[in-house]
């Protein structure tokens, strides 16, 4: 399994916002689903994409999307809107969900599931030298970045990887890392 996940330190966490820029750059978020889950005519289904959201009122919340479970979304931007509207006022959507599980449980959680961990750094391992398993986690920061309190927690558990000497945007680096594990199948 592929897993994604996104530190949104700024995502709102409720449903109460006029758009996604305004949502605590949500859009960031919706940007890095698309990348994560979609490609042209189809969804990956060994793909989920995590964010933990850290942004008012009531932090943390954890959406996952499921590639594998998701039904009626559409890569729009308005649509998505309205799906994590939905999902963050308790709602539901096929393949979304939401608790309040922080980033740090998580990579706990997946670490003892046998996943490898991978945090994105642009001084990290270069991704051609990294010994990755059939299960790969891996975290990034939006554009406000990890805190170190959580890129040390990541550490603990994991490896510090790098897809170039840039940084990129978080969607940039998903959709790089698809590429680069398509290409190792």
């Amino acid at each position: 399994m592929r897993e994604f996940l996104l530190c949104s330190r700024t995502g709102r966490t409720d449903g109460n916002f006029r758009s996604l820029v305004d949502a605590g750059r949500l859009d960031v978020v919706y940007q890095c689903i698309l990348t994560s889950i979609f490609k042209s005519q189809a969804h990956r289904k060994d793909v989920v994409f995590h964010a933990v959201l850290g942004g008012a009122p009531r932090p943390p919340v954890h959406i996952a999307v499921s590639g594998a479970e998701l039904r009626d979304a559409k890569v729009d931007e308005r649509s998505w809107e309205g799906i994590l509207r939905k999902v963050l006022s308790g709602g539901e959507h096929p393949g979304v969900t939401m608790d309040t599980s922080p980033l740090q449980g998580l990579v706990k959680e997946r670490h003892e599931m046998g996943y490898r961990i991978f945090m994105l750094n642009d001084r990290g391992e270069p991704f051609g030298k990294a010994e990755l398993g059939d299960d790969n986690l891996f975290v990034l920061g939006d554009q406000v970045g990890l805190s170190r309190n959580d890129e040390g927690f990541v550490l603990r558990y994991g490896r510090s990887l790098s897809i170039g000497r840039e940084k990129y945007l978080a969607a940039t680096c998903i959709d790089v890392i698809n590429y680069l594990m398509d290409m190792r199948a």
